[in-house]
């Protein structure tokens, strides 16, 4: 099972993982064209924190025993084969429980028509995260990491 780790020793606070990872989002896959064109407007799956000299990506730790799973009342929320934690937008109802229950911060909520959870899903499709993909200081590095690892 994958895991994206940052390392805050290392970030520069430039968003850039943000903004790729919205492009990878996007139903264009085109920086411009998702940034300025595109109406609802794609949501990152990472979010950035700031404290003072020192910033880090936040994305999904990819819990163990992960409470938004277990805290879904729909069952959107799940595990994959793979062992990434996905939301299934079909079965999602925008009660927020898996956001209240992330002990990371790593879901947020949709906006507009789309008011479901967002959270990392590793971007299927991709050899590597683009969030890690694109980060110019290598702060985020996408690791294989063992079941048993407490997160």
């Amino acid at each position: 099972m994958k895991r994206i780790i940052a390392k805050e020793q290392v970030c520069i606070g430039c968003r850039l993982c943000e903004i790729y990872c919205a492009v990878a989002h996007s139903k264009s896959k085109d920086i411009i064209k998702a940034m300025t064109r595109e109406n609802p407007k794609p949501l990152p799956r990472v979010v950035v924190h700031e404290s003072e000299a020192i910033s880090f990506a936040i994305q999904c730790r990819v819990c163990d025993e992960p409470m938004c799973v277990q805290s879904c009342i729909s069952g959107a929320m799940h595990r994959d084969p793979d062992g990434v934690v996905r939301v299934d937008e079909e079965k999602c109802i925008g009660c927020w429980t898996c956001v209240i229950s992330c002990p990371y911060g790593a879901i947020t909520r949709g906006i507009g028509e789309q008011a479901v959870a967002v959270k990392c899903d590793m971007c299927p499709g991709l050899d590597i995260p683009a969030c890690v993909a694109n980060c110019p200081n290598e702060a985020l590095v996408c690791e294989e990491a063992e079941a048993s690892e407490k997160v």
